[in-house]
This record gives C-alpha cells, sequence and structure tokens, in this order.
C-alpha cells in the first residue's frame, strides 16, 4: 500500500458535530473541549460557525469563543460563513480563517443556504476581498461532491467549475465534503487523483460522513491518492440537518487509532481524545459513532 508517514487532521466536532444537537452546550462547556483538543495535539480546530442564530442557535456563540481563544499561538481555529454578514463578525472577534461553501447539489445547495451553487459562486469574490482586506485567511468547501439525495451522483464537471471559481477568487485551499455520506472508496480514490492531478496548485482536504459505513474505508483511499488532511469529529457526532437520513462525521478517536496502528502520524494524543470523547458523550447525554469508545484500543485489549 502507499500510505503517507503522517497526517493533518482538522477537529469539526464544536461545529458540525453540535450544529444538529438538541441540547446546546454553554460556552463555558464548548470551551473547556476547545483547551482539551488543543491539549491533545490538535493544530486545526472547526471552532464554529458565523449562521444566523436563529437557523443555528447552536452555533450563536462563536463569536465569544474566538474573543477567549484568538490569542492562542499555533492552532489554525477555523470557521464556517454564509454570507458578508459572517465575514463581518468574523472580523469583529477576532476570527483569523474563514471557510465558505457551495454544494455541488443544487438541492442541497438551496435546502441549506436557499441559493443555487451558481448565486453562491457570484458572491465569492465580494466575500473573499472583504476577508483578505482585513488580513483574514479564506479556505473553500464543496459540498456533495460524491453524490446528492436530490440529484444522485453529482457530474465531475460539476465540481470542476466550483474548484476553478474558487481559483479565480484567490482561494487554493479547498475542502471536498461528502455530507450526504454515500462516497464509495474507488470513487474517492478516482475523483482525488483526478483533482490532484488537474489543479495542483489546490491543498486538498477530505471530510467524511459515516452514514453508510464507509468513511475509514474513503480516508484509506483519499491516502492511497496522495491526500493527506482529513476533518474528523469528536465522538463521531455531527451530520448535515438539510440531508435526509444524514449520521456523524467519522470519529476524531476511531480515524486517531487506526493511524496509531499504522504507524502513521497524527500529533494526537489518543488517551486524552478519548477522554475527551466521553465528556462529551455526558454532556450531550448521548452515545455518538464511536467505535472506539465501545471496544476499547487495540492495544489495551492485547496488554
Amino acid at each position: 500500500m502507499k500510505l503517507p508517514s503522517k497526517v493533518r487532521l482538522c477537529e469539526v466536532g464544536l461545529r458540525d458535530g453540535l450544529q444538529n444537537e438538541p441540547k446546546i452546550l454553554t460556552t463555558s462547556e464548548k470551551l473547556k473541549l476547545a483547551e482539551g483538543l488543543i491539549d491533545a495535539g490538535f493544530k486545526v480546530i472547526e471552532l464554529g460557525s458565523f449562521m444566523s442564530p436563529a437557523a443555528v442557535p447552536q452555533m450563536a456563540d462563536t463569536d465569544e469563543l474566538y474573543r477567549h481563544l484568538n490569542n492562542i499561538k499555533g492552532v489554525e481555529l477555523r470557521a464556517l460563513v454564509a454570507n458578508r454578514k459572517g465575514v463581518e463578525r468574523a472580523i469583529n472577534c477576532g476570527c483569523r480563517k474563514i471557510k465558505l461553501n457551495v454544494s455541488a447539489s443544487k438541492g442541497h445547495n438551496l435546502a441549506n443556504i436557499n441559493k443555487t451553487p451558481e448565486e453562491t459562486v457570484a458572491a465569492f469574490s465580494e466575500n473573499v476581498d472583504l476577508a483578505l482586506k482585513n488580513g483574514l485567511e479564506v479556505s473553500g468547501s464543496i459540498s456533495m461532491p460524491f453524490g446528492s439525495p436530490w440529484e444522485g451522483l453529482i457530474p465531475i464537471k460539476d465540481v470542476e467549475e466550483i474548484v476553478q471559481a474558487y481559483l479565480r477568487v484567490g482561494i487554493n485551499e479547498i475542502s471536498l465534503s461528502d455530507a450526504a455520506g454515500v462516497a464509495t472508496p474507488r470513487q474517492v480514490y478516482d475523483i482525488c487523483c483526478s483533482m490532484q492531478e488537474k489543479y495542483p496548485e489546490v491543498k486538498w482536504w477530505l471530510h467524511f460522513h459515516n452514514t453508510r459505513g464507509m468513511a475509514m474505508a474513503n480516508i484509506l483511499a483519499s491516502m492511497e491518492a496522495g491526500i493527506t488532511n482529513f476533518d474528523t469529529s469528536l465522538g463521531g457526532f455531527g451530520g448535515c440537518p438539510f440531508v435526509p437520513g444524514a449520521t456523524g462525521n467519522i470519529s476524531s478517536e476511531d480515524v486517531v487509532h487506526m493511524m496509531d496502528e499504522m504507524g502513521i502520524e497524527t500529533g494526537i494524543d489518543i488517551q486524552k481524545l478519548i477522554e475527551l470523547s466521553r465528556n462529551l458523550q455526558a454532556m450531550l447525554g448521548r452515545e455518538g459513532d464511536s467505535y472506539i469508545l465501545k471496544a476499547g484500543r487495540t492495544k489495551d485489549l492485547f496488554n
């Protein structure tokens, strides 16, 4: 197998993991989780999103989180934004990196932000210019590149058009997000190889949901294709509220455990991560989708 010696993980549990939970955590609870994730070794964390508090009340205190944490050095704290208002909020609270999002699925994009992909792309330039003018870094995300409950398989040319739109406005860090959990390993391998060949200037991230139990296999296929940046979620919590039947992202501790067992460096302390995941379960009052919390590490079984 052709595998990397190390990978970089972004913890998205504080955003994607919490945005659809009926129980809304307090700001102090989120801060404790964020500080624990930093202590466990995460260098990239998606701290929240700047969406309308009326639409996503779980993310209403993202500004406050940044005011507490934006002096931390050596850790990238990024946030999702949807429009100019979100960029302005990011600027005002000290956020230093934002992520824009568009769906390759027209149906999903309309359900998510009430715009077509074309309308969303048209607004990128204004948002990017405002962010860059104020010293923020900007990355992009493409949801549903592998398939959508609305349209089925997405033509690769539709995804490429969005990549090109990002590049035109100066964004060269892009995430492919399987929000519907429909991707398969061969498909992932082929698309990752194609995208890297056509757009070598892009820094790629992969974001997999484990809806049909294939997220780990898709990560493996991505690594075989040369991708080394992945989003994961503490406890396997999460899921897009606009996708029918969507479940959580691949569990952070499951991914770190697999990498540890395969000798691939993550820089993450698995023991601290497991404890944080247990704490999050207690806060939310329910279990997530984490195999390691149920079965424990392989090393623990052998020893």
